[in-house]
């Protein structure tokens, strides 16, 4: 507890650059939650452009807004 899995077109990232991103949501998380950083996971998971709309626009954005905090602008 809490897990945060970041869906992505695939992108290339460095390390550093994803060594960036997870210090700064498991600092975000750990201030929202006010939980030690050693229960946080965070998952980088590229997806391919072409199943986009099926593998994560449909089922995680439309069918769950409900739980959206920040929806897309488009």
């Amino acid at each position: 507890m809490p897990h945060v899995n970041i869906k992505h077109f695939p992108v290339s990232l460095s390390e550093e650059k994803q060594s960036e991103l997870v210090a700064a949501v498991t600092k975000a998380v750990k201030s929202a939650f006010g939980c030690d950083e050693g229960v946080i996971s965070i998952a980088l998971e590229p997806v391919e452009k072409e199943v986009w709309n099926e593998r994560v626009y449909t089922p995680e954005i439309v069918n769950r807004k409900n739980l959206l905090r920040k929806p897309p602008n488009y």
